[in-house]
């Protein structure tokens, strides 16, 4: 049974890692970097960003993924029926290092939350100075949607879960045959004194602090004043006949300018 659950635990766990969510959020950021990197080299909410890029490049370079894949590999597919049978169990040394690399990826992941949140406040700041709009716009949904794709799908308490059922399996095997491969350190019993944060209560915080900022700020409205009613009718009525006029006239040049002027 225990063979099984960790069977399981760890396939959650590569799925929810190599999901295609977090690996687009990626890219994007990546791109955004890329693309202003000449310009705001020492723009505070640039710099909050390249702590997240480089908190998912750490998370990638570990392959945490493979090491999962590895150890699934190690674990028997059919539980034998009788009761004394013997079977093939994965070594002390390859729990060891699976069990390290779990821990080191809660570690990781929560330093990436925490960046996450201080990048996006930081970017909400500016933007209600009305600095580099377009950046802190496209960087503050980035970080909200990369935050949340993390907290949705649950890949911390994921690999939380998984490192219980290790430790379990880690303490059986090696009170079978004892063969430390990691010397130095003593694995700890309860993830949770280890990573020494309490993780639904900081997401709590974390969320009530985005949203309390975005709502206090109301940078939307800061950035795009309310249109006067008879304004924004007169808009809506001369789009509208722009409108009509480019479809009956088809062979409209996309030259010209049919739109309102934007002050």
């Amino acid at each position: 049974r225990l063979l099984a659950a960790l069977r399981r635990r760890c396939d959650i766990a590569g799925k929810r890692l190599s999901g295609p969510g977090l690996a687009a959020e990626g890219r994007v950021l990546r791109a955004v970097l890329y693309v202003y990197h000449s310009r705001l080299l020492r723009h505070r909410p640039y710099l909050a960003l390249q702590q997240v890029e480089q908190c998912l490049k750490r998370l990638q370079k570990m392959n945490l993924v493979s090491c999962l894949e590895t150890l699934v590999k190690l674990i028997p597919k059919k539980n034998t029926s009788e009761a004394h049978a013997e079977c093939l169990v994965p070594s002390q040394p390859m729990l060891e290092t699976v069990a390290l690399k779990v821990l080191g990826g809660c570690k990781l992941i929560l330093r990436l939350l925490d960046c996450c949140c201080k990048a996006f406040l930081l970017s909400v700041k500016h933007l209600c100075s009305k600095e580099f709009i377009l950046l802190n716009t496209v960087a503050s949904g980035l970080l909200s949607r990369l935050w949340f794709v993390i907290q949705y799908r649950c890949v911390l308490q994921t690999l939380m879960s998984l490192y219980s059922t290790l430790s379990t399996m880690l303490h059986l095997v090696s009170e079978t045959q004892k063969t430390p491969y990691i010397k130095g350190f003593t694995f700890p019993s309860d993830i949770g004194d280890f990573l020494g944060v309490n993780i639904s209560s900081e997401a709590k915080k974390q969320k009530a602090k985005m949203l309390t900022t975005k709502k206090s700020t109301s940078w939307m409205k800061k950035l795009f004043p309310a249109v006067p009613e008879t304004v924004s009718k007169a808009g809506k009525k001369r789009k509208s006949e722009t409108c009509t006029s480019a479809m009956k006239n088809r062979s409209i040049s996309c030259a010209e300018d049919i739109g309102e002027t934007v002050v």
